[in-house]
């Protein structure tokens, strides 16, 4: 069955708005991240022009092989596991980096940002179900982080970033929500607390009520993975 990006890309923003009336404020800003991970280059353009301006990259291979070819009016945001020695291939090409859940990635991306003469925006992925399985710091170390990642001069953290446990998307939002604004408060030099990235395909419409302004959907608006 042939995917019609378009009727599934305003079924989303339907849903995203039904949310926001429901739960946010009418002016709250709610992007919409497609991920397009094996997605072919020509679909994530349809996307592109049908609105879509963000997109979501997970795999550095995938990314060089696709990027050349992407549609220009779409910035692009790094979304998954990053190795250090990665850092380098993406630093010039991407606006966020998602996925920094310890002190030893983001200073290398300080390293390779400093290089290159850029400030790189980054998420810290926060583990908020502390599963083994999953990368992002503890909720315990987050704090630390935020103060350590906080001296380096050519990244800027910007927000929080988190994936759910199965099954517990809604007290997992909560819990991130509540940790977002007690980050916030605090008001650590040269941390903002602007972005609190999480929801996506299955549940995206939960992650709104609870305070997400980036909503990553992949298959909701691609089809499944083949």
């Amino acid at each position: 069955m042939d995917i019609n990006i378009s009727e599934n890309l305003k079924r989303i923003r339907y849903n995203v708005e039904e949310a926001k009336a429901k739960y946010r404020k009418s002016d709250d800003i709610v992007r919409i991240m497609a991920v397009t991970k094996t997605v072919p280059y020509e679909r994530v353009n349809e996307a592109v022009r049908e609105g879509i301006t963000l997109l979501g990259e997970n795999r550095v291979q995938e990314y060089l092989e696709k990027k050349d070819f992407y549609d220009k009016n779409a910035e692009i945001n790094f979304i998954g596991h990053l190795q250090s020695n990665k850092i380098k291939y993406i630093i010039n090409s991407v606006t966020m980096i998602h996925s920094v859940d310890s002190f030893k990635l983001a200073e290398e991306i300080n390293r390779q940002a400093e290089k290159n003469g850029v400030c790189m925006d980054v998420l810290i992925e926060v583990n908020i179900g502390g599963e083994e399985s999953k990368s992002g710091v503890s909720v315990d170390g987050l704090e630390e982080l935020l103060y350590s990642a906080s001296q380096l001069k050519s990244i800027r953290v910007r927000g929080l970033m988190t994936i759910p446990p199965v099954g517990r998307s809604e007290q997992s939002f909560e819990d991130m929500r509540g940790l977002f604004e007690n980050m916030k408060a605090k008001r650590i030099d040269n941390i903002g607390m602007e972005i609190l990235s999480m929801g996506m395909s299955s549940d995206y419409e939960l992650a709104v009520k609870h305070g997400s302004n980036i909503v990553r959907i992949g298959s909701g608006l691609f089809g499944a993975r083949k």
